[in-house]
């Protein structure tokens, strides 16, 4: 339990928090303008989520629950709340978001919401992965009484072994690590994310 995150997650953060379409709508009027969330306009910047949008537009279609994680979800008898920290131009973000809006989606007991990283350093700095604030990072709260439960992020346990492994190759530069890591997401099509969460959602309701 993460005791001074709770202290910086308040009711009001929740409640300015965006669900999805809010989320995907904010992105599509940041994109009309050239810009991107945060600070960093630049055109690589703008390309990556426009890269990112088109990711979320194919998983949003073709991702597929499988009957093993919905059957978990309907085991689910306690409210939670998904805070998800995001960024519009972080891939694993757009790789992982869909799949769990699906999730969250197929049980009225899990309230989904977005809050972007950048605008909210103080409860990021509390969920660091490796001394790094990698993204997407999701908060699994109780929706009565805020307590932690769970976290999970950036990626499936089996992409972040891997792009870690990438990473850490002097040999492979930063654009090459990067288009492996999103060749295994397609590849994956969310099996690896999906069987790990059916795992976590075993854990947090106990």
């Amino acid at each position: 339990m993460n005791s001074v995150a709770e202290s910086v997650i308040t009711p009001e953060i929740i409640n300015e928090a965006m669900d999805y379409d809010e989320y995907r709508q904010m992105i599509d009027e940041l994109l009309e303008q050239d810009k991107t969330t945060g600070d960093n306009h630049s055109e690589e910047m703008v390309h990556y989520t426009k890269m990112n949008v088109q990711r979320m537009n194919r998983l949003d279609k073709r991702v597929e629950l499988m009957d093993s994680l919905v059957e978990e979800l309907n085991e689910l008898d306690e409210n939670w709340i998904w805070l998800v920290l995001t960024e519009a131009w972080c891939g694993d973000a757009a790789q992982n978001i869909p799949a769990l809006v699906k999730i969250a989606n197929e049980s009225e007991n899990i309230d989904i919401k977005f809050i972007l990283r950048d605008e909210h350093l103080n409860i990021m700095d509390e969920y660091l992965t490796n001394g790094g604030r990698s993204i997407p990072k999701l908060i699994c709260l109780d929706a009565d009484t805020f307590k932690e439960i769970g976290t999970w992020g950036p990626r499936p346990d089996a992409a972040q072994e891997k792009a870690m492994a990438w990473k850490n190759d002097e040999g492979i530069s930063k654009e090459e690590w990067a288009k492996k890591l999103h060749k295994w997401y397609a590849k994956d099509r969310t099996h690896e994310f999906q069987s790990e969460f059916k795992k976590i959602m075993e854990e947090w309701r106990e």
